[in-house]
């Protein structure tokens, strides 16, 4: 089983090659992702890299806190969100 890892607080010029790099130590790496501005193409600073579940534990605690290119890591195990759908309108009834 693979899981998703949340990796923030990336320097502007970490790109998904030296993301992959930096995490492959602790074993394969299957995709590693740097988020970028849609309008500007600019890194956000924060990445996601997906790994097995067993070196990816080893990876978080091995690597969360740690400097990487001037920046303190934070490093976790990243948390699924559900996106909002069927955005609900409440409207105020009339007075009589």
């Amino acid at each position: 089983m693979t899981i998703s890892i949340y990796v923030g607080n990336l320097s502007f010029s970490t790109d998904p090659e030296s993301l992959r790099s930096l995490f492959s130590r602790f074993g394969e790496v299957v995709s590693a992702n740097v988020i970028t501005d849609k309008e500007t193409g600019r890194s956000r600073g924060f990445g996601f890299v997906e790994m097995d579940e067993a070196n990816a534990r080893t990876a978080i605690s091995s690597l969360d806190g740690s400097e990487y290119e001037g920046r303190k890591r934070r490093v976790n195990e990243a948390q699924k969100h559900a996106r909002k759908q069927n955005k609900q309108t409440v409207t105020k009834k009339p007075s009589p």
